[in-house]
C-alpha cells in the first residue's frame, strides 16, 4: 500500500467540487476587471531563484538536475515567471499588462496549518502602471473575489502597509542598519515575543531604545507623526503614494476592508511600495491568508526595461480555513440532474435521451456497469441525482419513459418520443400533468 507524501493532499469528488466553485468565483472577479488568464511552466531554471533570494533558497525549493545537466526547481511562485515573460515580450505587449493564472506550486518546507509542499494560487498582476489606482484596482478584486464567494467585512480585512515608509523610517536613525534584516523583524512581529521581535532589530542595527522607538511609531500608525520624525522626502512621498491608494480604494469601493498596518512588512525582499495581507478578523486563521503589494523593480533585475506592478496571489488552503471558519465553503455533496435508468434492452432510447438532456447543459449520468435496476437506483441515490428517468420495456411499449422526483418520491410518466422536449431544468413541475 503506497502512502501519500508529506505536505501534498488528494482531492476526492465532493471537495474538489467546492475548489473549483471556489476557483471559478475568483477567476470571474478577476475576468471582470480586465484580467487576461496566462499559462506557466512548472519548470524554471534554478538560477532565476537564486539570483532573486540568495543560495539559501535552494534549501526550500524542489530542484534537481535533468537530463540536459540543466538545473531546474519546479515553480515555488509566480511572480517571477511572469517577470520573465513581461522581459521577453515586453515591447509587443500593450500597457498595462494584466494577467491571472490559477496552478499549483511547491516549496520544501515544514507543512503546517494553512501550508502545504504543495499549493495552488490564483494569482493577479498588473505591469506597466505606477499610479495608485492600480494598487487599489488590485485591492478592489480581491474584496470582490471575498465577497463573492459570501464573506463579509466582518470576518476578513486587509491590513495595509508600504514599504518604503518603513524603510525610509528605518534609514532616518542614525545606526547603520541592515534594512533588509529590519523590515523581516517587521514581518515577523506579529508571531513572536516584543522582546524576541526587538531583539531582532537590534542584530539588524538598532540599539534597544531606537528599537523600543520605532516600534512605537509602527504601533502609533500616525501618518503624520511619522513624516515629521523621518523628516525626509523618502518617507513623506510614501505617505502620499499610501494614503493615494487609500483613497483610490475608496472610490473603488474597497477601502472598508482596508486597515492602515504598518507591522504589516510582506517578507519578500522585491517588494518596493504599498504592501496588504489579508487577514481573518475572528482569528480562526492563524496567520495571513494571503498578501500582495507593489515590486516596482523586478522587471528591471530581469533584465528588462524599468516597469512598475502590482499583484496578489490567493492561496487555496488558507482561503479554504477562512471561508470553512465563516460557514460559507461551498457544499461537498455530490450533485446529478438526472440519472437515466436502463431496464431491459433499452439503451438506445436511454443513450438519446441521455443525450438531449446533456445538451441542454445538465450533469446527466447513465448505467455503464451492466447493473439491475435496484443497483442503479441504489447509485443514482448515491450521487444525489435529483431525477431519475426510468427506461423500461414495459414502459417502451406504451411509447412511455416514467420519471421518479427523488427528494418527494413521487412518479409520473411523459411520451417517450417528446421527452425531454424543451424542459431544460430537473423538476418533477416539469413532468405532473
Amino acid at each position: 500500500m503506497y502512502e501519500r507524501l508529506k505536505g501534498f493532499r488528494d482531492f476526492y469528488p465532493g471537495e474538489m467540487g467546492a475548489r473549483r466553485t471556489v476557483v471559478d468565483a475568483t477567476e470571474s472577479a478577476a475576468r471582470r476587471y480586465g484580467f487576461r488568464e496566462v499559462g506557466t511552466p512548472a519548470l524554471e531554471r534554478t538560477r532565476m531563484y537564486v539570483d532573486k533570494s540568495g543560495e539559501e533558497i535552494v534549501d526550500e525549493l524542489y530542484s534537481f538536475t535533468d537530463r540536459g545537466g540543466r538545473e531546474v526547481a519546479m515553480t515555488p511562485e509566480l511572480t517571477p515567471t511572469v517577470a520573465r515573460m513581461v522581459v521577453a515580450k515586453q515591447q509587443e505587449l500593450s500597457k498595462p499588462i494584466k494577467w491571472y493564472s490559477t496552478r499549483p506550486f511547491w516549496r520544501y518546507e515544514e507543512p503546517q496549518q494553512g501550508r502545504f509542499r504543495e499549493f495552488y494560487q490564483t494569482n493577479v498582476d498588473v505591469f506597466g502602471s505606477a499610479d495608485p489606482a492600480a494598487d487599489a484596482e488590485v485591492l478592489a478584486f480581491a474584496a470582490d473575489a471575498m465577497t463573492d464567494l459570501g464573506l463579509t467585512g466582518e470576518e476578513f480585512e486587509f491590513r495595509v502597509s508600504h514599504r518604503d515608509i518603513l524603510g525610509g523610517l528605518l534609514a532616518s536613525f542614525e545606526a547603520d542598519v541592515d534594512v533588509r534584516a529590519a523590515i523581516r523583524a517587521v514581518d515577523k512581529s506579529a508571531k513572536i515575543a516584543e522582546e524576541e521581535y526587538h531583539d531582532l532589530l537590534v542584530d539588524a542595527g538598532l540599539d534597544y531604545d531606537e528599537a523600543r522607538q520605532f516600534d512605537s511609531l509602527l504601533e502609533s500608525g500616525d501618518l503624520d507623526e511619522l513624516t515629521d520624525f523621518a523628516g525626509t522626502d523618502r518617507v513623506a512621498d510614501a505617505v502620499g503614494n499610501l494614503r493615494a491608494v487609500l483613497d483610490a480604494a475608496d472610490d473603488f469601493g474597497a477601502r472598508e476592508y482596508c486597515t492602515l498596518s504598518l507591522e504589516t512588512a510582506r517578507g519578500l525582499d522585491y517588494y518596493t511600495g504599498v504592501v496588504f495581507e489579508c487577514f481573518d478578523t475572528t482569528g480562526g486563521v492563524s496567520r495571513a491568508v494571503f498578501g500582495g503589494g507593489r515590486y516596482d523593480d523586478l522587471i528591471e533585475d530581469f533584465g528588462g526595461r524599468p516597469t512598475p506592478a502590482v499583484g496578489v496571489a490567493l492561496g487555496d488552503a488558507t482561503l479554504q480555513l477562512l471561508l470553512q471558519n465563516a460557514d460559507v465553503w461551498p457544499d461537498e455533496a455530490l450533485s446529478t440532474d438526472y440519472y437515466v435508468l436502463s431496464v431491459g434492452d433499452t439503451r438506445p432510447t436511454a443513450a438519446r435521451i441521455a443525450r438531449d438532456l446533456r445538451e441542454r447543459d445538465n450533469v446527466v449520468e447513465t448505467d455503464v456497469a451492466g447493473r439491475s435496476f435496484g443497483a442503479q437506483m441504489g447509485y443514482a441515490d448515491g450521487v444525489n441525482a435529483r431525477t431519475v428517468v426510468i427506461v423500461g420495456e414495459r414502459d417502451l411499449e406504451n411509447d412511455k419513459v416514467t420519471v421518479k422526483d427523488m427528494a418527494s418520491g413521487e412518479q409520473t410518466t411523459a411520451p417517450v418520443d417528446d421527452f425531454p422536449g424543451d424542459r431544460d431544468a430537473p423538476s418533477y413541475d416539469d413532468f405532473a400533468a
